[in-house]
C-alpha cells in the first residue's frame, strides 16, 4: 500500500482527495510514496496564515523569533539521523545528504545569530539613521521595516528538500510573517518528514507553517500585495507564474532563482603545474558530480586559455573516469543517482542539443558501470564532458542546461573573449575565477560581476578554508540577475528585509522616537533624577540624559597626552607646521584626547549597573579643538537591547561633545552594558 504524504493546513495533517500521484525511488524505481493536494481549500489556507500565523508570530520580538529558530535547529539536529536513509531514496549519497540536511539545520542557526545579534529586541526595525527634514529639527523622518501582513508561498525545488525549504523558512519566520511551504513533487517525502519533525516540536505558534504536497491549486488566485512569493525551480515555470493575473495585478513581491548556467574562470596564470590548475580541475570535477550535477550552482561552462584546452580535457577526463556511480547508500559511491528516470531523459535530451555544436569528449554512453544497484530501474547518468572548439559562435552551450553531471569546456585567447563568454549566459547565480594574479582577478570581477549573483576567486592562499564555488551561505545573496531570476535569498538579515515593508515616518523627533524606541536629536531630553549610570537597565528611560559640567583643554594637556600616548603629530606638536594644515589655524588636541576627557566628564566611577563599556560607533571629529577651549558633553539613552538570558541590556548613549560656543566638536554612541534589576540585585546585595 502506498504511504500518502500528508498536508499540513491549518495545523492539521489533512490527506489529499483520491490516491494521488505515485513517487518512486531514485536508485531503483521502487514505489515511495503518493502525493496528492486535491480537495484542499487554499483559500482558506492563506486566510489562517495571515490571520492566525501572521498574528502570532508578530506578538515576538526579533530575538524571541530568533530564539525559536535556535530551539528548532537544535530539535531537528537531534532528530536528523532520520533523515538520512529517506534521502539517499533521492539518489543523494551521505555527503550530497549532509550539503541538504545539516546544511540546512546550519542556516537557521546563522538566521537564529543574525536575529539575535544584527536585530533589536523589538518588533521594528530601523533603516539607517533619521533624515533631518527642516532648518531647526522639528520636522524629521526615519525608515522602518515592519512585518507583512500577508503569507510567503514557497515553491521549492526537487534537488535540495530540506535545506531548500529551511533557507527559505527561516528569515521568513525571523521577519514574523508565516510561510505555506509547497515542496517539489519528486522528493516532497523528505521534505514532509522533516515537517511533521517541526510540528511535534512545538515550538512554532499555530499557524505559522503550512504544507501543501501536491499542486498549489487555486492558491494563486487569492494572493493579495501583502503575500510574498519565493520560487526555485524553472526560468519557463517562473515566467508562468509570475505572470499570473494577482500576481500582476496586486504586485505580488516576487523573488526567484531559475535556471542559472554558471561558469568557472581559469586565468591564463593558473598553467598546469601550478596549484590553481589542479584546484581548478579538482573544483570542478566536484560541482559536476556532487548532487549528480543537479544543482542550481554546478559549473555549467568551463572557460579555460584556448593554450592549455587540451591539457585541462584530459585532466578533467582522467579525474571523471575515477568516479564510482552507483547506490548512493554504498559508502565506495562517489555519485548516486538522478532524482527521478524522467529527469534521467531530460538530461540525455538536453545533452543531444549541446552536442549539436558541441563534441562529446568524456562519458555520455548508456553502458557503464553501476555500483551496487541496478542501471535500468534507476535514474544514474554518467558524468559527462564537452568541448565547444567555437563558443563565441555557438548558442547552446550558453542556453541549453543540462541538469545533472554535464558541463562545457569553452576555450579563450584572452580576457576579453573570458569575460564576454562568462557574461554570454545572461545571468548567473554565481561565477568563479581560479587565478594567483589579483590583477587578473579584478578585471575579470569587474568585467563579469554584473551578470552574476556571487563571485568567488579562489588560489593557493584562500582555498583551503573556501566553501567552494557551489555552496551558497546564509551570510550572502542567493540569487542573480537574468536568466538566474534577478532575485535575492538570505544574504542575512537582507533576506529577513525581503519578507518585510519598508516605510519612510516623518514626524517630530519626539514622535519618531517614540515609534522606533530609539532616541533621535531633538526630541525630549528627560531628567534622570540620577545619574544615569546608577539606574539598572529596567530603570533607564529612552531620553534620560546627562549634561556634564565642564573642562578647559590646556597646552600641557595636549603636551602630557602626546608623551604619555606616543602620537607626536605635527598638528599637536608643531605650530608652524600645524598652521599650514588648511583645516587648522595652529596646534590642536588629539581627537583621542577629546573622547577620553569626554569620558572623565560623564562616568560615574563608582560600582554601579553600568558593568562594561565595550565600544563607540559612528565616531566623528565635527571641528578642531585648540588649547584654551572648554568642552562639556551631552550624554542620551539612546537605545536598549535586552539581552534576558545574560542578566544584563546593552545600552547605547548618543554622546555630544560641544565647545564654549555650543559648538560640536565630536559626536558619536557609547556602548555599554547594563545589568537588569535581578542580577544588580544579586551582586548588590
Amino acid at each position: 500500500m502506498k504511504i500518502k504524504l500528508g498536508n499540513l493546513v491549518l495545523d492539521r495533517w489533512v490527506d489529499g482527495d483520491g490516491d494521488g500521484n505515485t513517487l518512486t525511488s531514485a536508485v531503483d524505481g521502487s514505489t515511495v510514496a503518493a502525493i496528492t493536494s486535491d480537495g484542499l481549500d487554499f483559500k482558506d489556507i492563506l486566510n489562517h496564515a495571515r490571520t492566525v500565523g501572521g498574528s502570532n508570530l508578530r506578538k515576538y520580538t526579533f530575538h524571541e523569533r530568533g530564539e525559536m529558530l535556535k530551539a528548532l535547529a537544535k530539535y531537528l539536529n537531534e532528530h536528523k539521523k532520520e533523515f538520512y536513509p529517506l534521502s539517499t531514496q533521492t539518489g543523494a549519497t551521505r555527503s550530497d545528504s549532509w550539503v541538504d540536511i545539516d546544511g540546512g539545520i546550519s542556516t537557521m542557526f546563522v538566521f537564529s545569530s543574525k536575529g539575535r545579534r544584527e536585530m533589536p529586541n523589538d518588533k521594528v526595525y530601523l533603516d539607517g539613521p533619521p533624515e533631518q527634514l527642516s532648518k531647526n529639527g522639528t520636522f524629521a523622518a526615519q525608515h522602518i521595516f515592519t512585518p507583512k501582513l500577508g503569507a510567503a508561498v514557497h515553491i521549492n525545488a526537487f534537488n535540495f528538500p530540506c535545506w531548500g525549504m529551511l533557507e527559505k523558512l527561516a528569515p521568513t519566520l525571523l521577519a514574523g510573517v508565516p510561510a505555506i511551504v509547497k515542496p517539489a513533487s519528486s522528493t516532497a517525502y523528505l521534505t514532509e518528514l522533516m515537517v511533521r519533525r517541526i510540528i511535534e516540536s512545538g515550538i512554532l505558534p499555530d499557524g505559522a507553517l503550512q504544507l501543501i504536497c501536491g499542486s498549489v491549486g487555486d492558491l494563486f488566485d487569492h494572493l493579495t500585495c501583502q503575500d510574498t512569493i519565493a520560487f526555485t525551480g524553472s526560468k519557463n515555470t517562473a515566467e508562468f507564474l509570475q505572470q499570473h493575473p494577482k500576481v500582476i495585478s496586486e504586485s505580488v513581491a516576487f523573488t526567484a532563482e531559475t535556471d542559472s548556467l554558471n561558469s568557472s574562470i581559469l586565468g591564463p596564470d593558473a598553467v598546469p603545474g601550478t596549484p590553481e590548475f589542479d584546484l581548478y580541475i579538482k573544483e570542478v570535477v566536484h560541482e559536476m558530480t556532487s548532487k549528480a550535477g543537479q544543482k542550481c550552482t554546478a559549473i555549467r561552462r568551463i572557460i579555460a586559455p584556448s593554450a592549455i584546452t587540451a591539457e585541462v580535457i584530459d585532466a578533467l577526463s582522467t579525474a571523471l573516469g575515477k568516479i564510482r556511480v552507483g547506490h548512493p547508500g554504498n559508502k565506495d559511491v562517489d555519485m548516486g543517482a538522478l532524482a527521478s528516470q524522467g529527469q534521467r531523459d531530460e538530461v540525455r535530451d538536453r545533452v543531444a542539443e549541446l552536442s549539436q555544436q558541441a563534441d562529446l569528449v568524456f562519458g555520455g554512453s548508456d553502458d557503464f558501470d553501476v555500483v551496487g544497484a541496478d542501471a535500468k530501474k534507476g535514474a544514474f547518468f554518467m558524468p559527462t564532458l564537452l568541448h565547444c572548439e567555437k563558443p563565441l559562435t555557438s548558442t547552446a552551450v550558453h542556453s541549453v542546461e543540462a541538469f545533472g553531471p554535464v558541463s562545457t569546456v569553452l576555450p579563450y585567447d584572452n580576457l576579453d573573449e573570458a569575460i564576454e563568454l562568462s557574461c554570454m549566459g545572461e545571468g548567473s547565480l554565481v561565477s568563479s575565477i581560479f587565478t594567483n594574479d589579483n590583477a587578473i582577478a579584478r578585471e575579470l570581477v569587474l568585467g563579469t560581476a554584473a551578470y552574476h549573483g556571487r563571485m568567488l576567486v579562489i588560489n593557493r592562499h584562500c582555498a583551503a578554508e573556501s566553501t567552494g564555488h557551489g555552496s551558497p551561505l546564509p551570510h550572502l545573496v542567493h540569487g542573480g540577475p537574468g536568466r538566474a531570476g534577478g532575485g535575492e535569498e538570505m544574504g542575512g538579515v537582507r533576506g529577513v528585509l525581503h519578507y518585510m515593508q519598508r516605510t519612510a515616518i516623518q514626524g517630530s523627533p519626539q514622535t519618531l522616537a517614540a515609534i522606533g524606541n530609539r532616541w533621535v536629536r531633538g526630541a525630549d531630553e528627560n531628567d534622570p533624577g540620577v545619574h544615569p549610570f546608577r539606574k539598572t537597565f529596567e530603570q533607564l528611560a529612552i531620553g534620560d540624559t546627562l549634561i556634564t559640567k565642564s573642562r578647559e583643554v590646556t597646552l600641557d594637556d595636549i603636551e602630557h597626552f602626546a608623551e604619555f600616548t606616543g602620537d607626536n603629530f605635527y598638528a599637536h606638536m608643531d605650530e608652524e607646521a600645524a598652521a599650514k594644515n588648511p583645516f587648522f589655524d595652529g596646534r590642536v588636541a588629539h581627537g583621542y584626547l577629546i573622547v577620553s576627557f569626554a569620558a572623565g566628564l560623564f562616568v560615574d566611577p563608582d560600582f554601579g549597573p553600568v558593568l562594561a563599556n565595550y565600544g563607540l560607533d559612528d565616531l566623528r571629529f565635527a571641528q578642531p579643538v585648540n588649547h584654551g577651549d572648554v568642552l562639556k558633553v551631552r550624554l542620551t539613552c539612546k537605545q536598549k537591547t535586552l539581552r534576558p538570558d545574560k542578566g544584563y541590556g546593552e545600552v547605547r548613549w548618543d554622546t555630544e561633545v560641544t565647545n564654549q560656543d555650543d559648538d560640536i566638536v565630536a559626536q558619536y554612541d557609547v556602548l555599554t552594558m547594563v545589568a537588569t534589576d535581578e542580577h544588580w540585585a544579586s551582586v548588590s546585595a
